[in-house]
């Protein structure tokens, strides 16, 4: 995440004639221009009290100039303070689009961001939308929605008013669907071709929705990337951990409307004491979650995505998944002088009488592997996209395609490999706007060419397939493993690391 943003979202005054203004089901709104591409940032799609399910916008008379992004949901965190966040401001999108009123129909993508269910917004500058609008003229669309304990915390067990406080938050980006079907054609998209795309808790979102009835029919392809870490939450959990959020506020459950009027700081670390008396800490690196996160009721949620698969409703989606080589595993490249057999030393504190195996099918998976790699690879991640890919294969016909990200960044003297979130500047052909994880290089703009034609094939046609650009990417199955390796050769593979997984994590 990156501080300083400017956040005030739209404002309503007198617009220039020349500049565009589209009509959306609330209102008129206005953006800017640049570059070949439409802005609009910060534009309503919903309101909603506290805990309960988002309603439609007030309607507005006149013009709204949407020229800023919105306010972010309610967090904490240094890079987004108090000044730019709103509980009740929050409910915005942003779109990008080289045409508007044309009735071109252009595919349509709404990003998910990532920060888990607990923190993120849609300013990132890395995610802005112009430059996947201008290289392939598609309809990029970003929201904000409510996060943590405003977004996820049950109280259904204190009162019916509250069955969906649960995932509310998830509720939202429902709601931002809605209004991509009722508003994108005079954006210049179609309401009838929207992939959904998210990294990390972005990722686990898109899953999210693909086990929630209210999203069925509001989307038509999905791109998971690095999302496939493990919910746990169910009604059973979600209520207990309601309840003790109470009980550290000193109120009964008849008593659960004057929530509505506890402060977010206090509301904070109420639920932050709850979950740490019920479940501890979460260990890093642990592949499962707990706390203030969708949860499963059998009615909003009918199951949690990546156990293994996803909801039956979901079986006809086209399905691009993938993760990175190192993700946000401790990496050990800045050690230049690193030997084997000291890195083996290190391994064999973890693996003990496996070692060599762990280094032979290690060697099998990556030829051209360093003794840095061996210490830094993921084990979270790619275990889990394996399992989810092969259930997913089993139980769709729909296209699926796997990709691995093994291209390891510049910066830093080369010490940090290929990290947590490094595809998305390279998908999003945004290599300029976040330089300190890529680096503006050569490499960095050839891998970002490759990697965003791609994402934007899929999202036009469910197929990732840039001749020319890429080798031929074939489906996924459980049995071939196909996944495209993206490095400065990229490659198709073919189960190349399923061995060496399997001893790090059983997956089959």
């Amino acid at each position: 995440m990156t501080a300083g943003f400017c956040i005030s979202g739209c404002t309503q005054e007198t617009i220039n004639i020349e500049e565009p203004v589209i009509g959306t089901t609330s209102g008129d709104v206005s953006g800017s221009f640049n570059d070949s591409v439409f802005a609009f940032k910060g534009i309503p799609y919903a309101k909603a009290e506290r805990f309960m399910p988002p309603q439609d916008p007030d309607a507005w008379e006149g013009v709204l100039a949407c020229k800023d992004f919105g306010p972010v949901a309610r967090q904490v965190v240094p890079w987004y303070p108090d000044s730019i966040q709103n509980e009740k401001e929050l409910f915005s999108l942003n779109v990008w689009t080289q045409g508007v009123k044309d009735d071109k129909k252009r595919p349509v993508m709404l990003w998910l961001h990532g920060g888990g269910f607990h923190v993120g917004a849609s300013n990132d500058p890395m995610t802005y939308g112009e430059a996947l609008a201008k290289k392939g003229d598609v309809v990029f669309v970003s929201v904000n929605h409510r996060l943590n304990i405003l977004g996820f915390l049950d109280l259904s067990a204190s009162s019916e008013k509250y069955a969906q406080s649960a995932n509310a938050g998830m509720l939202d980006i429902v709601k931002a669907l809605e209004w991509i079907q009722n508003n994108i054609e005079e954006f210049g998209g179609n309401p009838l071709d929207v992939t959904l795309v998210g990294e990390s808790g972005g990722g686990g979102k898109v899953g999210t929705l693909m086990n929630m009835p209210a999203a069925k029919g509001l989307f038509h392809k999905a791109i998971i990337q690095s999302g496939t870490l493990i919910n746990t939450m169910n009604k059973e959990k979600s209520q207990h951990l309601g309840l003790a959020v109470l009980e550290n506020l000193g109120l009964t459950p008849d008593e659960v409307e004057k929530l509505d009027t506890i402060a977010y700081e206090v509301l904070v670390k109420a639920g932050k004491d709850a979950i740490a008396k019920i479940s501890g800490p979460r260990n890093l690196g642990s592949p499962t979650m707990y706390g203030f996160a969708p949860s499963v009721d059998g009615v909003v949620l009918l199951q949690q995505p990546f156990s293994p698969g996803f909801a039956d409703f979901s079986n006809e989606i086209p399905l691009m998944i993938g993760s990175t080589l190192n993700e946000m595993m401790p990496t050990f490249y800045a050690e230049k002088d690193l030997t084997l057999e000291e890195a083996k030393d290190r391994l064999t504190v973890e693996y003990g009488n496996n070692t060599d195996r762990y280094i032979d099918l290690f060697a099998k998976a990556y030829p051209e592997y360093t003794p840095q790699d061996f210490l830094s690879i993921d084990k979270v991640f790619r275990p889990y996209t394996i399992r989810t890919a092969d259930a997913r294969a089993l139980t769709s016909g729909a296209p699926l395609y796997v990709y691995f990200l093994a291209w390891k960044s510049g910066v830093d003297d080369s010490s940090k490999g290929s990290f947590h979130g490094l595809d998305i500047p390279l998908a999003f052909n945004t290599v300029d706007l976040r330089p300190d994880w890529t680096g503006d290089t050569e490499d960095a703009w050839k891998m970002a060419d490759k990697m965003s034609a791609a994402w934007i094939n899929f999202i036009k046609t469910g197929n990732p397939n840039v001749g020319g650009v890429l080798p031929v990417w074939e489906p996924y199955t459980a049995e071939n493993g196909a996944t495209m390796y993206f490095d400065n050769e990229s490659r198709m593979v073919y189960n190349h690391d399923r061995e060496l997984m399997n001893l790090i994590k059983p997956i089959d």
